[in-house]
């Protein structure tokens, strides 16, 4: 019995012994609590954050560099503005656009680059197929001949384009010269000519533009099932029937593809023509022969300082790309159909 009496006493929760402990663990597990809560906050906002953050820096720059010109160059349009004085503004509303369409030297540098991209695009798509075809089947050094195709695109346009210049020199030029060997005797001034200087302004496209596509082509054709060939082989297609009834199928999203981004470098095409065409080179030409779209607003707004042409100029080549996009996106909508 008094066992029992001197067992049974025990420490009052009151008086210290195990409540101060609990108390400090309760505290403990609601500080752990809290910082598991809001870790979870954390991990749930970078989780949907960190998508907009790492993004966010090719917004910021488009804005500044692309959609901000981009306004700024509709503005102006509507406003008779020189380039000497841009404090001095006065608002003429569609009156440089409605000048633009009755202006001569408009419709001539854009039928200057129609023919120019027809004749560098053509070809030169042309080209990049085949070289990618033959690219495409095992050959000894074929990875020397693929980074060779890059090396015309690594170029810069004014080394490129001296060296064509150069070429197509009238007394001394690397072309005349061999035309010469196979029965030309008149050298030709390929600068004075309205197609020999086209043709000339060209061949500077085709030759640096052609490797890369010719890549984007064999990229392509590398990812046409092999099975498609073994079976037009044993049905026995030739390569040529294979490339045909095979492989032009099989590539003409990436087809299209090139043919409007190569439409598209057309429409803006300005280097080569500037460079090609020397002092004054703006003008393209003593009779603007090779005066492209960008040539044309170079000259209104950079030398001419006419800063409102130069932006209705720029906002009409804006809306023909828009046009080129939109033939693109049909003509895609088509291919996925009939396919």
């Amino acid at each position: 019995m008094a066992s029992d009496l001197t067992a049974a006493p025990t420490a009052s929760p009151d008086k210290g012994g195990a409540a101060p402990r609990d108390h400090a663990e309760q505290a403990r597990l609601d500080r752990d609590g809290r910082r598991r809560k809001w870790r979870s906050r954390f991990y749930r906002w970078d989780v949907k954050g960190s998508p907009y953050a790492f993004v966010s820096p090719f917004f910021l720059f488009f804005a500044a560099f692309g959609l901000f010109p981009l306004i700024y160059t509709a503005w102006n349009s509507f406003y008779r503005v020189e380039l000497t004085n841009l404090d001095a503004r006065e608002f003429v509303g569609w009156h440089n656009y409605t000048r633009l369409i009755q202006d001569e030297f408009f419709w001539n540098a854009l039928k200057n680059t129609f023919t120019i991209g027809l004749i560098s695009t053509v070809p030169q798509l042309l080209m990049a197929l085949g070289l990618a075809h033959l690219l495409n089947y095992k050959l000894r050094g074929s990875t020397f001949f693929r980074v060779a195709m890059l090396v015309p695109y690594a170029t810069s346009v004014a080394a490129a384009t001296l060296v064509f210049t150069l070429m197509f020199g009238t007394d001394y030029g690397m072309i005349n010269w061999a035309l010469e060997h196979i029965g030309f005797s008149h050298h030709i001034d390929w600068r004075a000519g309205t197609w020999s200087s086209q043709i000339a302004v060209s061949s500077i496209v085709i030759w640096r533009w052609t490797g890369y596509n010719t890549l984007i082509y064999l990229a392509a054709m590398q990812a046409v099932p092999p099975d498609l060939y073994e079976s037009a082989a044993l049905d026995g297609a030739s390569r040529w029937q294979q490339f045909r009834h095979v492989t032009v199928p099989m590539l003409r999203p990436t087809i299209l593809f090139t043919v409007v981004v190569s439409t598209i470098g057309a429409t803006q095409l300005f280097g080569e023509p500037y460079l090609f065409g020397g002092t004054g080179g703006e003008k393209g030409g003593s009779a603007h022969q090779f005066q492209t779209l960008g040539l044309y607003l170079y000259e209104q707004g950079w030398t001419n300082y006419h800063l409102g042409r130069a932006s209705a100029i720029a906002w009409a080549m804006f809306l023909l790309l828009l046009l080129i996009a939109a033939v693109n996106g049909l003509l895609a909508r088509w291919l996925r159909k009939s396919q």
